[in-house]
């Protein structure tokens, strides 16, 4: 009986161990061979779409190029349309100012010859004495001789004269030293045309001159004129330290010092303020006069 068995149980894996039909192997073969085609054909598909993406990735890349030198381009002629303006517009600006710069001049021109033509007019309009007609003639008229007639007064010095002839000779003056010159040059100026955007650098070195001539009283009260009449003038900061200056010269140490802090808070940038802080400062180390 265990022999019977023995033997079914090697017959059955014999059986089970035997190769399998060579139909079912071909099966395998072309199931496995149809598979390798299909994934060499999606290889080949995924290779042209790859080529595909890369002619059309290196597209796109050019065409970014151009529209980058395109915008590049459009940029560089933009800007070299705002210079253009900008430099156009500042050789308008300059224009304009000399234009404005010649106007004034012509109108301060066209002021003296106003003032030079009302003076030649009143010179030449002499008043004569009224004749009374019932007054008695006198038998020795006709013998007599006729008076004279008046002479006309001199003509001023500035008949004629530019504002800027004017305060060019007055200048000239006062950097020669001949500062009497010069204050009779910058006070006739003043007296034609007190009005003159020049009033101010007028008053100045009206100021100066009496400085340079120790007449302290007189250069403060200039200098006061710089910053009362022409507030607005480049002059007031240098018009105020050289008042401080005067004044200081003059013993007044009260209004010097009073002078300096007024062009320190009103003109903190100005070289009238930096000269103004170094006499501040020193009059600061000055040591307190005893009662």
């Amino acid at each position: 009986m265990k022999r019977s068995l023995s033997f079914c149980t090697a017959a059955l894996l014999g059986i089970a161990l035997a190769p399998l039909p060579a139909a079912a192997q071909n099966r395998e073969h072309q199931q496995l061979a149809a598979e390798t085609r299909m994934l060499q054909e999606q290889a080949q598909q995924l290779a042209i779409a790859v080529a595909q993406l890369a002619e059309a990735l290196k597209a796109i890349n050019g065409r970014l190029d151009a529209t980058n030198d395109a915008n590049r381009k459009g940029f560089a002629d933009q800007k070299l349309l705002i210079d253009n303006v900008a430099n156009d517009v500042r050789v308008v600006r300059e224009r304009t100012d000399d234009t404005n710069l010649r106007i004034a001049t012509l109108r301060e021109e066209l002021e003296a010859m106003r003032a030079s033509m009302l003076q030649l007019q009143q010179q030449q309009v002499m008043p004569v004495a009224p004749v009374d007609p019932n007054a008695p003639v006198d038998p020795n008229a006709s013998v007599a001789a006729a008076p004279a007639p008046a002479a006309p007064p001199p003509l001023p010095s500035t008949l004629g004269l530019s504002p800027t002839r004017m305060l060019e000779t007055a200048r000239g003056d006062y950097f020669a030293g001949q500062y009497a010159l010069a204050i009779t040059g910058f006070e006739q100026f003043l007296k034609a045309f007190p009005r003159s955007e020049s009033a101010g650098e007028a008053n100045f070195y009206i100021g100066d001159s009496y400085y340079a001539q120790n007449r302290w009283p007189e250069a403060i009260a200039a200098y006061n004129a710089v910053v009362q009449n022409t507030p607005t003038s480049s002059f007031v900061p240098e018009a105020l330290y050289k008042r401080g200056m005067a004044q200081e010269r003059a013993g007044q140490t009260d209004a010097a010092r009073a002078s300096y802090e007024q062009v320190l808070k009103s003109h903190p940038d100005s070289d009238g303020a930096r000269l103004a802080k170094q006499r501040l400062d020193g009059l600061n180390r000055q040591p307190a006069a005893r009662p």
